[in-house]
């Protein structure tokens, strides 16, 4: 592990090897979830789902460093960043969007990598951001990009609530144990965000906007 991460004043961080391997590992998760998206599909397809993937995840990116609210222990209110990283979920289907949404979680961890054991960087970056990806249950159902924001982010919530309890218990209000804490520090930033969200998804205008956007993507 050491090549990968090395320990300065009591921190581990990533070493340039660790941000290569990082690098290498969202590019394939893109590849792979766009080859996943459509099989049958010609590589120009496959170019084009990448793009669209890409994008999302761009737009997830930016708009994840743009903070509404920030708690002290990590997470955030930020401006629809988690929409953004359902979107390829609500494209093209369960296996692309959690693919895509793992690569989104590959690159947060890259930008600010906070590491206490490799156990709680699988469950915090890849588990956690991978669930946002469960919105593609829904990508053929009516207002699907609704019901699967709601999964996506109940997804995130389960993984980031179990990393609460076991990594950052500690951490815990005076007077409350592990789990309630982590269950109501999460679910303040997680349900806020995505209350907005939700409220801003059900104006028509905006919904066909999205619905337009994916008959793009297809």
């Amino acid at each position: 592990m050491s090549f990968f991460v090395s320990l300065v004043d009591g921190e581990y961080q990533l070493t340039t090897a660790g941000y290569v391997a990082g690098a290498v590992i969202l590019a394939a998760f893109l590849v792979v979830a766009a080859l996943f998206a459509n099989k049958k599909e010609h590589m120009s397809m496959n170019a084009k789902q990448i793009a669209f993937c890409a994008m999302c995840i761009a737009l997830a990116t930016v708009t994840s460093m743009i903070k509404v609210y920030e708690f002290p222990f990590g997470g955030s209110i930020t401006l629809f960043s988690m929409l953004f990283a359902c979107l390829p979920g609500y494209f093209y289907g369960l296996r692309t969007g959690v693919l895509t949404a793992a690569a989104y979680g590959v690159l947060q961890f890259l930008l600010g990598p906070y590491i206490l054991f490799p156990i709680q960087v699988i469950v915090d970056y890849l588990l956690a951001f991978a669930a946002l990806g469960l919105s593609g249950l829904f990508y053929k159902s009516k207002n699907g990009l609704v019901k699967g924001y709601i999964a996506g982010i109940l997804g995130r919530y389960f993984f980031a609530v179990i990393s609460g309890w076991i990594f950052f218990g500690e951490y815990a209000w005076e007077g409350w144990s592990a789990l309630p804490y982590s269950l109501a520090y999460n679910g303040a930033y997680i349900f806020a965000e995505g209350i907005v969200t939700i409220i801003v998804l059900l104006i028509p205008a905006v919904a066909k906007a999205f619905a337009r956007v994916k008959e793009a993507a297809v």
